[in-house]
């Protein structure tokens, strides 16, 4: 039998936090609608975007092209009413194309010369950063900073991104020449891995249709970013119990091969497993998965749904893995089954 206690007031949402957590249910349900008049299908795919942009994380979406990434995002940023910029990651990209960077200009009335900063696309409220292991690690790390203190520093000032801040990274899993792969350390801040699959036969006959007619779908604007920040505080509120905590905390631990705990099919195949940003991604994300569903409280299924997108891009699997032909999802599977 599952506790009831709480790691914050056991009231749980009252007054202004039940009426903002009732209008999330309501928003949720008119975003969906709306994105549904662009994009055939890929309710999951939409289900995590919109849970780690509540849970202010970043995602890394992995896909063949031709999926509508880039419409997916924009389509999300217009729904939202959002600032939306999309960099498209090259060997060539310096880090203040995706920053910005200073010009040096004459001041007419005083014909004095001084350096005037001019933003880069990162200064949007959603950014997407298109094959983003075209670049190298330099450039991918002037975005990546930005992602992690929602702050760009140039030339010795510090310039504060506005808020909310979004960035969904994109990799194509079948072209890998001439590219540089994230290291862990930088992966581990994406809070979520998501893979995009092919339309099933219906939905591509769907997206063909609308997409070589005359069809052109108006979207209405659901959310403010001011209502959506609101939201993101709301999720901080959410009552979650100690047991749904300590669920989420030892099934990352168990992924560490080091834990004398953990399977001996981890100690087997994994070299390294995930670190604490796991835990606090799980947790995060079963609150908003919550919310979004009209429950004021995770539980652990809540917990096991997330698992493979927080996990998949955490754990580094060895030499035994790759030569028995064991996949990263049957390990997490494993895992959530125990």
């Amino acid at each position: 039998m599952e506790t009831t206690k709480t790691i914050l007031p056991t009231n749980g949402f009252v007054g202004k936090e039940l009426e903002y957590a009732q209008d999330l249910v309501a928003k949720h349900k008119a975003v969906r609608t709306e994105i549904a008049k662009v994009i055939v299908g890929q309710n999951e795919v939409i289900e995590e975007l919109l849970i780690a942009l509540l849970a202010r994380g970043h995602c890394l979406l992995i896909g063949v092209p031709g999926l509508a990434k880039t419409l997916l995002i924009s389509t999300l940023a217009e729904v939202l009413h959002l600032d939306f910029n999309r960099i498209q990651f090259t060997p060539d990209l310096m880090p203040s194309d995706i920053t910005g960077t200073e010009i040096l200009e004459q001041n007419i009335s005083t014909g004095a010369k001084e350096f005037r900063f001019i933003k880069g696309p990162v200064f949007a409220n959603i950014i997407l950063a298109d094959e983003i292991n075209r670049t190298p690690p330099k450039t991918q790390a002037a975005l990546l900073e930005a992602m992690q203190e929602h702050k760009v520093t140039a030339a010795n000032t510090t310039y504060t991104l506005s808020e909310p801040f979004f960035v969904l990274a994109t990799q194509n899993p079948i072209e890998q020449e001439g590219t540089y792969p994230l290291p862990e350390a930088q992966l581990d801040r994406f809070m979520l891995n998501i893979w995009l699959d092919y339309p099933s036969e219906k939905e591509e006959v769907d997206i063909v249709k609308s997409t070589t007619s005359e069809y052109k779908p108006t979207l209405s604007k659901v959310l403010s970013g001011k209502e959506l920040i609101l939201f993101q505080d709301l999720v901080r509120y959410v009552p979650i119990a100690d047991n749904v905590i300590e669920y989420a905390v030892k099934l990352v631990a168990k992924s560490r091969p080091k834990n004398p705990n953990a399977p001996e099919y981890v100690k087997k195949y994994i070299s390294y497993g995930a670190g604490p940003r796991a835990s606090q991604y799980l947790v995060l994300g079963a609150k908003v998965r919550a919310l979004l569903d009209g429950r004021y409280t995770p539980n652990i299924e809540d917990i096991r749904a997330l698992a493979t997108s927080v996990l998949r891009h955490r754990l580094v699997m060895n030499f035994n893995a790759e030569a028995e032909g064991v996949s990263t999802l049957e390990l997490i599977g494993r895992l959530t089954q125990n």
